[in-house]
């Protein structure tokens, strides 16, 4: 959430971010009204409550005739003094409910605007040109096929739509992506995490995922508790509730975690392979730094990522995500896309977002610098997202006999394979 008195100070900041966001200016207003109602019924009863312990010590004090008129004020105070408090209470539920339904800040710089309003700030590798290598490329799921990886048909009779098997070699690709994505993250100082897949709704709604996000998430009723969609939620809420002194900042955490979608609103896109489905992978990097830190640090989880795909040899791109299409907690957002020839266009691959002050303020996680005690900033970066990373390396690194040439970085992984060769006509 935001800081209120920023709301105050300054409320057409925070409409401008709404507007650049597409969402409800007019929520602006109501939740100043509920503040100024919060603050003013909440003088009115510390006031009361003042008066009322006033007289409680005239009372003993007073003779006969000025006792019974203090006792009738003391009773007509203590049905003024309920009321205020519960008018109090009221007005404070109602300005927290809707602080809670505003989205983080609008980064100044960020461009405005829905999903195609992104700018384009780099590119990076060649995309080959298959016709003058002589073959028209396989799709991901075709070649996943060829090489016994992917079993899309057996993961819906199993489980339906969306869901599939990696079996033999794509297993192996998954654990070698998995464990070299671990290894530059603990190289550059992260603390590999094995983290819940279930989660508390406090975990959830404090990361700012039941707001927009929520038609996305799986709800076990039955337990009250939520399968998520990244373990950016169990990493934020790891501190949650807690004081943390600034000489431990940066804290940096790499996530290992299965991550559930429903995938809500998607239907008929990317129905064929593994670009998108309802389970899937992920390793996730996230920081707590101190608020004037969290730009330095979201161009360093950027740059972290670049290192991965490059590392892969993916051709990509980055773009910094338009106001319109940042999720609710992200001040600013830059993603890489990585080119998939036979859509012939670069998809989404990983992101990275600066959450500023927002999810610590819904999670209760301070920092303590000297006598101050503040909230601190939140960063995610995504560094390996298991299926799109396949479908990426499948279709880029293919040749034309089916079989898929293996990254440098990931043969220590697959003991010294250089190629994955076809099982399968």
């Amino acid at each position: 959430m935001i800081d209120l008195r920023l709301l105050r100070e300054d409320p057409d900041r925070v409409r401008a971010s709404q507007r650049a966001r597409g969402e409800d200016v007019a929520l602006v207003d109501a939740l100043l009204s509920a503040d100024e109602r919060r603050r003013s019924s909440g003088v009115r009863f510390d006031e009361l409550r003042a008066e009322q312990k006033g007289l409680g010590k005239l009372i003993p004090k007073a003779s006969a005739d000025e006792k019974t008129e203090l006792l009738k004020r003391a009773e007509q105070l203590k049905a003024d003094v309920k009321a205020a408090d519960a008018e109090r209470d009221a007005a404070d539920a109602e300005t927290q409910q809707l602080l809670l339904q505003l989205g983080n800040l609008v980064h100044t710089d960020v461009p405005v605007g829905g999903e195609e309003d992104f700018v384009t700030l780099e590119t990076h590798g060649e995309i080959r040109d298959f016709t003058a290598e002589g073959f028209e490329p396989k799709d991901h799921l075709a070649l996943g096929q060829l090489l016994g990886a992917i079993d899309v048909e057996r993961g819906a009779k199993v489980s339906g739509s969306r869901f599939y098997f990696l079996t033999g070699v794509g297993a192996l690709l998954e654990l070698a992506l998995v464990n070299a994505a671990m290894a530059q993250a603990t190289a550059a100082g992260f603390t590999p995490m094995l983290t819940p897949a279930l989660v508390r709704p406090q975990s959830m709604a404090g990361t700012g995922f039941l707001g927009q996000a929520s038609q996305d998430v799986y709800h076990l009723d039955k337990d009250d508790l939520y399968l998520v969609g990244t373990s950016e939620v169990a990493l934020a809420a790891y501190h949650m509730d807690e004081i943390i002194d600034a000489e431990r900042l940066p804290l940096r955490y790499a996530g290992f975690s299965p991550c559930f979608r429903r995938e809500a609103g998607s239907h008929g896109k990317d129905t064929r392979g593994i670009f998108r489905v309802h389970q899937f992978d992920k390793v996730e990097m996230f920081s707590y730094v101190a608020p004037e830190d969290s730009q330095a640090e979201h161009q360093r989880l950027l740059d972290w990522e670049k290192q991965w795909l490059t590392a892969l040899e993916l051709p990509f791109r980055v773009i910094d995500v338009a106001s319109g299409d940042l999720g609710a907690s992200a001040s600013r957002k830059f993603d890489c896309e990585a080119w998939i020839p036979t859509q012939g266009k670069y998809r989404e691959l990983t992101s990275t977002s600066d959450c500023t002050e927002f999810q610590s303020r819904r999670l209760q996680i301070r920092v303590r610098e000297g006598k101050q005690v503040k909230p601190l900033a939140t960063l995610n970066g995504t560094l390996c997202a298991v299926p799109r990373t396949i479908v990426a390396i499948l279709e880029n690194h293919q040749q034309a006999d089916g079989s898929v040439r293996v990254p440098e970085v990931l043969r220590p992984y697959l003991g010294g394979r250089e190629v994955l060769e076809p099982v399968a006509k």
